[in-house]
């Protein structure tokens, strides 16, 4: 007799023919209905509870994008969380139904988050207007939020004024140049108003050890500001680089010591233009920088007489 042929394991496969049937009803094809908001399986024919705590496996694809009409950002988180906002993730409760509407009025009752969302909303839009980056509005965010919670300046300056000040100081603590009358003109505070709150803002900064900011850059140099002022006025490469190598000259021998970062930015612009041959008009550079003609004429004055001190020997000016 010939040896019977061996018997092969089949592999491993799925029994997919497995159906959930109700024990009561017993109805085929069974009428299983799923409550994801309960989180139970139920019988559509007798009611009776099938399975509990079951998982929502559809798609939780939602949009969070301002427009949603033909540009869809779809996402399966909500709005990202602001570290500077305390409890950020929570429960609103809408005020459209009837029953919700005293919940909703005890919810919204306390102020504060609302107002510094308001305030961070505002700021926002203020730095997005005058194109700052991302980092100038978080620094400024930061101290904003340090001022709103001391509570010190609560009725003695007015909202504006912090928030044009945190977005100054935002500024300069990020090496974003800035001006009290750039500052001014984006959040119609005067600049005195400006000068006063920071100050107050200042002192406020240095005591609170949670302003991370405060061991950063506290002041705005003529550097800063040379950058942004010659591609206002069209100014070539070299004659960029000639302004900035005369201000920090004039830094290190303190041929303009106790003037403005903006006076010395403007002085230096003129002196380089004028070295270059590059025909810019004491009021065209006045208009750019903010700087009165009077007074650029006195600084470049000091700058004229220190040039040999102040002028690379290896530039090739022209005669």
């Amino acid at each position: 007799m010939s040896a019977a042929p061996a018997v092969q394991d089949e592999p491993y496969r799925p029994q997919l023919n497995v159906r959930l049937m109700c024990p009561e009803c017993r109805v085929m094809p069974p009428d299983i209905v799923e409550r994801f908001s309960e989180g139970d399986m139920v019988c559509g024919s007798c009611g009776l509870v099938l399975g509990d705590r079951i998982v929502d496996t559809r798609s939780e694809w939602r949009t969070f994008s301002n427009d949603d009409q033909g540009n869809d950002d779809p996402s399966r988180v909500g709005d990202g969380g602001d570290q500077l906002l305390a409890n950020t993730l929570e429960t609103v409760i809408g005020p459209s139904m009837s029953p919700n509407r005293e919940l909703h009025r005890l919810q919204n009752k306390p102020k504060g988050r609302n107002d510094l969302q308001g305030a961070f909303g505002k700021i926002s839009q203020m730095c997005e207007t005058f194109s700052l980056p991302k980092m100038v509005q978080d620094s400024a965010k930061e101290a904003y939020k340090v001022v709103h919670d001391d509570r010190k300046l609560k009725g003695k300056r007015s909202q504006e004024s912090i928030m044009a000040a945190s977005i100054f100081i935002g500024c300069r603590h990020s090496g974003v140049g800035r001006t009290f009358k750039e500052i001014s003109s984006l959040t119609n505070v005067s600049e005195k108003e400006i000068g006063r709150t920071l100050q107050v803002m200042k002192k406020l900064l240095i005591n609170n050890t949670s302003y991370s900011s405060s061991s950063s850059k506290s002041q705005t140099n003529a550097e800063d500001l040379l950058h942004r002022f010659c591609s206002h006025l069209g100014l070539p490469g070299h004659v960029t680089k000639a302004a900035e190598h005369i201000a920090l000259r004039v830094k290190e021998e303190g041929t303009l010591a106790g003037r403005s970062p903006t006076s010395i930015a403007a002085a230096t612009i003129y002196l380089a233009s004028n070295l270059f041959q590059q025909c810019l008009s004491l009021s065209m550079i006045a208009s750019k920088t903010g700087v009165s003609e009077g007074t650029i004429k006195t600084s470049y004055k000091y700058l004229w007489e220190a040039r040999d001190k102040l002028v690379d020997k290896s530039w090739n000016l022209p005669h």
